[in-house]
């Protein structure tokens, strides 16, 4: 199986004090009208390239990011929950983006320790890549010799690059939004084929 992955459009900005609702724990923005642009341009990229099934998360923002190449194709979306973006516990609605840029201490060891479970009451870093790892298996398993597009999210997509290669942890975090990259899985080995491809995004913005 092909797998392409996308990461979800730009998503709205967050309000201090104003966290983003929640679906299953998890913040769940719309997409920001940029973002909405950007699914335009994902779905003219993929829409000539052979796409035989798209998936989406539980979070809406991934939803928004594939309807467009999904009404083009005439496909309905499946869910695979699992590819969901990592849980970031106390700081889940929002919060993570604001002691990021803030520079909290804990966001400077989160990204020095290269684990996401610094954060306090976040996903335990084994458990996120097994369940990305099992998601992505499960995928395989379903469409064998076909090409698949699962829009998802940049925690995500660091993780099953990170699988692929045995790189570090955080080696390819920081996919931007609506950027694809592509993985080969085959019966003994995952192989890379792109990371963070935003040519379809030129100009835009």
């Amino acid at each position: 199986m092909e797998l392409v992955l996308v990461r979800h459009g730009e998503s709205e900005a967050y309000l201090d004090g104003k966290s983003f609702a929640l679906v299953g724990g998890h913040g769940d923005p719309p997409l920001s009208a940029q973002g909405l642009e950007q699914a335009g341009r994902v779905s003219t990229r993929l829409g000539t390239a052979g796409i035989d099934a798209i998936y989406v998360t539980t979070l809406r923002r991934t939803v928004q990011t594939a309807t467009p190449l999904a009404q083009h194709l005439g496909m309905d979306v499946q869910v695979e929950a699992d590819l969901r973006e990592v849980y970031l516990g106390d700081w889940e609605g929002g919060l993570f983006r604001k002691m990021v840029a803030s520079g909290d201490p804990v966001s400077q060891r989160m990204l020095a320790e290269e684990r996401w479970d610094v954060i306090p009451g976040a996903e335990p870093t084994a458990a996120f890549a097994y369940r990305v790892r099992a998601a992505i298996e499960r995928l395989a398993a379903g469409h064998r010799g076909q090409r698949v597009a699962a829009f998802t999210h940049g925690g995500v997509i660091g993780q099953a690059l990170a699988l692929a290669t045995g790189s570090r942890p955080f080696a390819f975090i920081g996919a931007d939004n609506a950027s694809i990259s592509r993985l080969v899985i085959t019966s003994d080995r995952w192989i890379v084929r792109g990371f963070n491809d935003v040519s379809h995004l030129d100009h835009l913005g």
